[in-house]
């Protein structure tokens, strides 16, 4: 399934359905990868399939056969944790043969739990000890506006992840910057590996913190690609300030097992029956695994 990348602008129901069928395969794709690796951050990975989907099949500027195209604009997954819908993203995108999938995590592979430019095509940024994926990310911007670039640098940053004080620390730089080429996501989820935001560290008012730090703030539904789409081309026409669009997302959406539960941050697969548990919280009828 194809949609033109790049492209941006609203998208038509006949777009629409078909980020909805990706995302579909995409939601099982991870699931079987993370449950055959036998652990994995599965929540995580699923509150972002939509977000990534929108990014690489409708509005990025990429060439999968030219990773390292310099004109690109360039994505920093953050939370590198969240590899699996990375991975599962460039695959479908031609980066790598979807025969990789399969590898995750086991020796030799090119596609580790965290994250890793220098063994995995198409990932622009190291990441995974949270917040430093996200001062990279600006870092990347600073360096595109230095040189007159007009490409953008697109990052992730998770709810629980902006409990770092390194957030703030690029939150600071960018907005001193002005660095309106950087687009960043909060994928705001409400939970953590040990509960929600609200009982670890409340993270509220979110908008208003990026908004004090001298960024433009968006806020939209992190699975409503009609949203997404408008939200993104917003931001870009936003000029003179980084953007923070915070996304209002669901842990583990789309997997009924874990779905909206603090347990899915990290799932572990001991025997068959686990197996057979979370692959059928997925839909994945008529699907076939690629690999």
């Amino acid at each position: 399934m194809k949609v033109n990348p790049g492209d941006g602008g609203l998208m038509d129901d006949k777009e629409i359905r078909k980020l909805e069928e990706i995302s579909r395969e995409m939601r099982y794709v991870i699931t079987d990868m993370i449950c055959k690796a036998g652990s994995g951050h599965i929540g995580g990975a699923l509150s972002l399939v939509d977000i990534l989907t929108v990014l690489y099949y409708s509005v990025m500027n990429v060439r999968p056969q030219d990773p390292k195209w310099e004109d690109r604009d360039r994505f920093v997954l953050s939370k590198g944790h969240s590899g699996p819908v990375l991975y599962a993203t460039l695959a479908y995108k031609g980066y790598f043969p979807k025969e990789w999938l399969a590898t995750m995590n086991k020796n030799g592979t090119n596609l580790p739990s965290h994250v890793d430019q220098l063994k995995t095509p198409g990932v622009d940024q190291t990441a995974g000890s949270l917040g430093q994926g996200f001062s990279c990310a600006a870092g990347l911007a600073l360096s595109a506006k230095i040189s007159g670039k007009k490409h953008f640098v697109y990052a992730i940053v998770g709810d629980g992840e902006s409990q770092e004080g390194q957030i703030w620390e690029t939150a600071m730089f960018a907005g001193h910057n002005k660095l309106e080429n950087l687009i960043a996501f909060t994928d705001l989820n409400r939970m953590q590996i040990d509960g929600t935001l609200e009982e670890i560290n409340n993270l509220e008012p979110v908008a208003d913190k990026w908004r004090a730090f001298g960024w433009e703030v968006f806020e939209t539904d992190g699975h409503d690609f009609s949203e997404l789409s408008k939200t993104i081309e917003k931001a870009k026409a936003s000029k003179g300030k980084p953007k923070m669009i915070v996304a209002h997302t669901v842990k583990a959406k789309g997997n009924t097992c874990v779905e909206g539960q603090v347990g899915s941050h990290n799932i572990k697969i001991g025997n068959d029956a686990d197996y057979k548990k979370y692959i059928d919280g997925v839909d994945h009828e008529g699907l076939k695994l690629p690999y």
